[in-house]
């Protein structure tokens, strides 16, 4: 059923006009440049620092300093999820899709630098920070996902997507390489860890700066600016759109609800993303060094199942090939669950990296192709806001049951998988044809 939908599928818009290799190299070295902050700062590094330095330097023991820092991310989603709709809508109208991005990459670049200032007990400045640090970055991710639509056609858009997030890993693989020569050389010098992470945070600002430089020097704006109905500003414009996108949910029926199910099981992946160092060093053991070095493999074969995937995705079509990953994460949360031996946990973390990312390619990719050209950015702004919804969601609740339950991860990770299950049975609501014609149809 799942693989009927998409032979029977019509042919799709091509992008307005041609990107070149160039254009599109830079789209993807993009992702190359904002990978670390989501691998050193919320996965592998700043997270456990959080956590295990900053927090309980504060006073807050094992189950709290949990919580707390899944309450300072669901704050910074917040935020995000208040912006993220009216910005999109604002990008399409006023042609500004490139200019905010440039604005939310100097701010991300800026805030995680300023990270490097944090220290045991300084939970209000790491909160601060760390909140205008995910705000910057996660509009910088919805914005340049609305350029998807425009520089690749939508038979290719499922390969144009993981290529992107091939790079991101590559990138994540690059940053967490670099800091863990640098943390092995700081320990090896005697520091501690308030003393050498701090430092892993320039080193992710600096290859965030360099390599995003391309994107503006190559990438072009491809849509016109539109005059402004009389008495309206562009942000209550920006709210009107989005207010005329709600009210033609019954069209766009499969957009809302693939945006349903992208909230939920997008809620078990950013649960992961953000416990992950902290689930292998408070229930496995691991060392910092062990951590990095797992973040950095998990990045590997997530940059080979995005690939990988990215293929199956035109082959097969977007709602099987995610079906199919939806499947792997069960598996690996069940694995990880049940596991006490530090193999098995290393070989379930290498699925977990397979299907995350091969899911956020292929989500990305669905809504692309499911979204009329002419209001990527309004539609993607609605996909920032499922994702960051859902990093609220999770997030939190992980954090309620390890706090309710005197620090039990393993209880929090087991209720995770409740996410994946939920997700794949709102996946076959979903009709990927009908999706398709109808960002064709509109007017």
């Amino acid at each position: 059923m799942l693989v009927e939908e998409r032979q029977s599928a019509p042919t799709t818009h091509s992008a307005k006009d041609a990107a070149s290799p160039r254009e599109i190299f830079a789209w993807v070295i993009y992702h190359f440049a904002n990978s670390g902050f989501s691998a050193v700062v919320l996965t592998a590094v700043f997270n456990a620092f959080f956590v295990n330095v900053i927090a309980k330097g504060a006073g807050f023991d094992q189950g709290s300093s949990t919580l707390l820092w899944t309450l300072v991310i669901a704050a910074a989603n917040l935020f995000v999820v208040a912006s993220a709709p009216a910005l999109g809508a604002l990008a399409d109208y006023s042609a500004a899709k490139k200019k905010i991005l440039l604005i939310a990459t100097i701010g991300g670049v800026i805030f995680t630098a300023l990270l490097s200032l944090t220290a045991p007990g300084t939970v209000v400045l790491a909160s601060g920070l760390l909140i205008a640090a995910c705000l910057m970055c996660a509009t910088a991710e919805d914005m340049i996902a609305a350029f998807l639509p425009e520089i690749s056609t939508t038979e290719k858009m499922g390969r144009t997507s993981a290529y992107g997030c091939m790079a991101s890993h590559l990138g994540c693989l690059l940053v967490l390489g670099l800091c863990l020569a640098y943390v092995s050389w700081a320990q090896s010098a005697g520091q501690t860890e308030a003393q050498f992470v701090p430092m892993t945070m320039i080193i992710v600002a600096a290859i965030y700066a360099v390599f995003s430089v391309p994107i503006f020097l190559w990438l072009k704006e491809r849509a016109v600016e539109q005059h402004l109905p009389q008495g309206q500003s562009l942000w209550q414009h920006g709210f009107i759109r989005l207010k005329e996108t709600m009210n033609h949910a019954r069209h766009f029926q499969d957009l809302f609800r693939f945006l349903a199910t992208l909230l939920v099981y997008s809620s078990g992946t950013a649960t992961v993303v953000v416990l992950a160092a902290v689930y292998a060093q408070q229930v496995m053991g691991f060392k910092l060094n062990e951590t990095i070095i797992m973040i950095l493999l998990v990045n590997l074969t997530a940059a080979i199942g995005a690939f990988a995937f990215g293929f199956v995705q035109d082959k097969l079509g977007s709602k099987p090939t995610l079906a199919i990953t939806l499947v792997l994460w069960c598996i690996a949360i069940l694995m990880t669950f049940i596991t006490t031996d530090k193999t098995i946990f290393w070989i379930a973390a290498n699925l977990i990296g397979v299907a995350m990312g091969s899911s956020y390619s292929v989500g990305r990719a669905l809504v692309g192709q499911f979204s009329p050209p002419d209001r990527a950015g309004e539609f993607f702004g609605l996909w920032g806001l499922a994702m960051k919804t859902a990093a609220i969601i999770g997030p939190i609740s992980y954090g309620l049951i390890t706090y309710l339950s005197a620090g039990n991860h393993r209880m929090a990770i087991a209720s995770t998988a409740a996410f994946f299950i939920v997700g794949l049975i709102m996946l076959t609501t979903v009709n990927e044809r009908r999706g398709r014609e109808a960002a064709l149809t509109t007017k």
